[in-house]
C-alpha cells in the first residue's frame, strides 16, 4: 500500500490551521523534515521538534497562524529552471505570494530559491 506522507503533512497543516490550533503531531521522515525546514524557512510555521515514540518518530509542529491555503501537487510534475512562472499562475493567489516546494537535486527548496540558483526539480505542494 502506498502513502504519500507529503500530501497528508500538507492536509495536517491546512486542517490544524482551519481550526485554529497552536500545534500538532504530524510522522517523521527525512523528507518531511526537509520540507517543514522550507516552511519554517519563510516564515508559514514556528519551531518544530523531533519525538521518538519508538515507531518511526514524529514531529510536533508549532502552527502560527500563517496558512491561508496549502496542498500537495499531484502528480509530481517535473519542472524547468525556467518554467516556474506558469506554476506560480496554476498554484498560487498573486505575484510574490506564496511558495511552491520543490524536491531538486541540491535538496528541497521553495521555487524562489530554485529560479535563484537556477535548477528546477519536482513540484511537491504549494502554501500560502
Amino acid at each position: 500500500m502506498a502513502v504519500d506522507w507529503v500530501a497528508g503533512l500538507f492536509t495536517t497543516l491546512q486542517n490544524n490551521e482551519m481550526v485554529r490550533n497552536r500545534e500538532c503531531i504530524y510522522k517523521a521522515s527525512k523528507l518531511i523534515g526537509e520540507v517543514l525546514k522550507v516552511l519554517q524557512r519563510h516564515g508559514y510555521i514556528g519551531a518544530f521538534e523531533y519525538i521518538e515514540d519508538g515507531r518511526g518518530g514524529k514531529f510536533r509542529i508549532q502552527l502560527l497562524g500563517r496558512i491561508n491555503k496549502s496542498a500537495p501537487i499531484k502528480p509530481r510534475f517535473s519542472v524547468r529552471k525556467d518554467e516556474f512562472e506558469s506554476w506560480e499562475k496554476q498554484y498560487l493567489p498573486g505575484r510574490n505570494m506564496g511558495i511552491l516546494v520543490v524536491t531538486t537535486s541540491k535538496g528541497v527548496m521553495a521555487h524562489i530559491e530554485a529560479k535563484q540558483q537556477g535548477i528546477g526539480g519536482k513540484l511537491l505542494g504549494y502554501v500560502y
